[in-house]
């Protein structure tokens, strides 16, 4: 191999190698692609415990349990229930016992209107109901949605069956009537607001009305403690012994999937 051969070599190497070293930094700074979002939760369950103070026919503190399931496959249906238990007992005497349970079917119109179809049930003895339920159904409507703040209200007609301590089973058409309302305070607090109402066609006066507010705060991933505010309110209590109000505190820890 000649000198100029050497030479003509050498320069080409040397021409290789810079154009190496010029492009690295282009392929070092190329950005690599995002991780893909997470899929959306198809089941979401959480269930609580805690502690309840009551006022009104009761006077006591208590234990409450209580769940919340929502099956949600991202298409039209959205499936709801959600139930809570009460309990106290005074120096070994039961003086607290009730138990209220929902199951709802809520079918989207468009992103805001929706019908839906639910059952109610309630059961409390120191109110002298020994079961009501009520299955309904009706329209919907999300006055406000927003990522930090929702309201929607519903309507709707049904059919109700009451049973009190010592009389028949009352039977009436249901009209209903509801509201609830979230504000999410921070990335780990939300603020809600719930009411219901439930009219007898036979006699608006007798009513069931609940109200309820709310405040959860999350202490960890799973964990959120959550402070609530419920009053029952029955227009017409079954017997003038029975008070229409009852006031119930609820402190509790929820486990969130």
């Amino acid at each position: 191999m000649t000198t100029r051969d050497w030479i003509r070599r050498f320069l080409s190497s040397v021409a290789v190698a810079a154009c190496l070293e010029l492009s690295a930094p282009a392929f070092a700074q190329t950005p690599t692609a995002p991780p893909p979002p997470p899929p959306p939760k198809i089941w979401t369950v959480s269930a609580s415990a805690g502690l309840a103070f009551t006022q009104g026919n009761t006077d006591t503190s208590s234990v409450n349990l209580g769940y919340n399931v929502t099956y949600d496959p991202q298409k039209k249906n959205v499936v709801k229930s959600e139930g809570l238990f009460l309990r106290s007992t005074d120096q070994g005497d039961v003086t607290a016992n009730r138990v209220g349970l929902s199951g709802r079917d809520e079918y989207k119109l468009t992103a805001r209107a929706y019908v839906f179809g639910q059952v109610q049930y309630l059961r409390d003895p120191f109110k002298e109901i020994e079961y009501l339920v009520a299955p309904t159904g009706g329209l919907g409507y999300k006055v406000i949605l927003l990522p930090n703040t929702e309201l929607s209200v519903d309507g709707g007609l049904g059919v109700t069956w009451e049973k009190n301590t010592g009389k028949d089973v009352d039977t009436s058409g249901a009209v209903t009537f509801g509201d609830k309302f979230a504000q999410k305070l921070s990335p780990t607090a939300t603020f809600t607001q719930s009411f219901s109402a439930l009219w007898k066609t036979e006699d608006f006066g007798d009513a069931l009305y609940v109200t309820g507010l709310g405040l959860s705060a999350g202490i960890s991933t799973h964990t959120q403690l959550k402070i609530e505010w419920l009053d029952t309110y029955k227009r017409k209590p079954p017997s003038p012994s029975v008070k229409p109000n009852d006031m119930t505190m609820l402190f509790s820890i929820v486990f969130k999937n």
